[in-house]
């Protein structure tokens, strides 16, 4: 290995362990939103859909950003995007220390939740970059999900200690505004490689809303959308659907989303492992159906059931996500990965907004909150459907093998010997 080489695989891990950890640091608060809402709630007397809106501020402020400014990734580049976004998370997120008012802190979580939206865009832009094949993006985008399941494992851990020694969960935002200083730093002086695959034109901020044409962008959007429709069933509304469970596993039922969240992470490393041996269509369809059938089987089951039940679509959610969201940025050209990045994150956080939002509004209206799972299992029968349709008809197969041809034949992995991003 020469010394240009050494040091070309040397600045690509640093750029990869400093995506990871972003990550991670937003999932901390994003994912233990589940935790925070019954606290929220009872601190501030709410009903279920007002207590939601901890999690529909965070993304509507994730799905504006993504759609309106994901462009910015491949307009000014992928270093500068993701400072910006950074600090908008890291400020948004400290000041939770400056009040203690309901509709500031949702207020709070819509800034933060921008912020994410940027960095998000600009990180997977970035994967896109340091990957040498549709095949890695995916494996790739499968590790780092992994390290977002370390994030959102520590998240609901951290506002568990807090209120077991009578702190606030507020610290929960301020833990993740010190680690995002830390990222800003590292991002500051790390160096970026100019994206190999170049635009004659710069991007437009209108160039998500003409891809959302696109049969690959309606696609992965939908099956996005699905997923974490059936995704926040658990995250967001289980704790609240078992807070008044009194049966003989009462103490499993406390843990039932960390226990979610640490089988998600590990089915993610995992998936790592699966997608370098097995077609991604066909890993998409095993999981996809494995979870609907485990969501069904909650409903059926009851609360009792249900505390098995739910955390084990963790294990099969897994790998749903970022191989969703990998291949359908790998559809498209480097030169546009930015702006199809944060399409899709629209599309994520446009479910993750009405999502929730449908299923507490059906728990008010109904009198009980089991009816989330039942949403959230018709959204997994939904998505299973789909990938079905997908292992049948392969419409992406062409798609995806001249991407391998065009944007990553030539790229040989010398990445950063180009000219850097500073």
């Amino acid at each position: 290995m020469t010394d240009s080489q050494a040091t070309a695989e040397g600045g690509t891990t640093l750029l990869k362990a400093l995506v990871f950890l972003m990550f991670a640091m937003f999932a901390m608060t994003t994912d233990s939103v589940g935790t925070v809402i019954p606290e929220v709630i009872r601190e501030f007397r709410l009903g279920l859909t007002a207590g939601g809106s901890f999690q529909y501020a965070t993304m509507s402020g994730i799905g504006i950003s993504a759609i309106a400014l994901g462009f910015l990734a491949d307009r000014i580049g992928r270093k500068a995007t993701i400072l910006i976004g950074l600090c908008l998370f890291g400020a948004s997120s400290a000041l939770f220390a400056a009040g203690h008012n309901f509709l500031f802190f949702v207020v709070l979580l819509f800034i933060s939740g921008l912020g994410i939206g940027i960095f998000k865009a600009g990180a997977l832009a970035l994967i896109g970059d340091l990957s040498r094949s549709t095949r890695e993006h995916a494996r790739t985008m499968n590790l780092i999900e992994g390290f977002f399941g370390i994030g959102a494992i520590a998240g609901p851990a951290i506002v568990a200690y807090m209120l077991h020694t009578g702190a606030s969960w507020k610290w929960v935002y301020l833990i993740a505004a010190m680690l995002c200083g830390l990222l800003v730093l590292g991002s500051a002086f790390a160096r970026f490689p100019r994206p190999i695959v170049t635009r004659a034109e710069p991007a437009q901020a209108s160039e998500a809303i003409r891809m959302a044409g696109d049969p690959a962008a309606r696609f992965f959007g939908g099956a996005l959308m699905l997923y974490v429709g059936a995704e926040a069933a658990i995250y967001v509304w289980a704790p609240t659907y078992l807070a008044d469970y009194s049966g003989s596993w009462t103490w499993l039922a406390a843990y039932v989303v960390s226990i979610f969240f640490v089988l998600r992470a590990v089915g993610r490393f995992l998936g790592v492992w699966l997608l370098a041996r097995l077609d991604w269509a066909t890993v998409l369809l095993a999981c996809s159906a494995a979870m609907a059938l485990l969501l069904w089987v909650a409903v059926l089951g009851g609360r009792e059931v249900a505390i098995f039940a739910l955390p084990a679509t963790g294990l099969f959610m897994s790998v749903l996500y970022p191989t969703i969201n990998s291949t359908g940025i790998s559809c498209y050209d480097k030169g546009r990965h930015g702006s199809i990045a944060g399409l899709l994150l629209f599309f994520t956080c446009l479910s993750a907004v009405f999502a929730p939002m449908a299923m507490g509004a059906l728990g008010d209206w109904l009198g009980d909150s089991a009816y989330s799972l039942v949403l959230g299992a018709v959204f997994a029968s939904l998505l299973a459907a789909l990938c079905g349709w997908n292992v049948a008809r392969a419409p992406f197969a062409a798609t995806l093998a001249a991407r391998d041809v065009d944007d990553y034949g030539a790229q040989g992995g010398a990445e950063l010997t180009a000219p850097a991003e500073r």
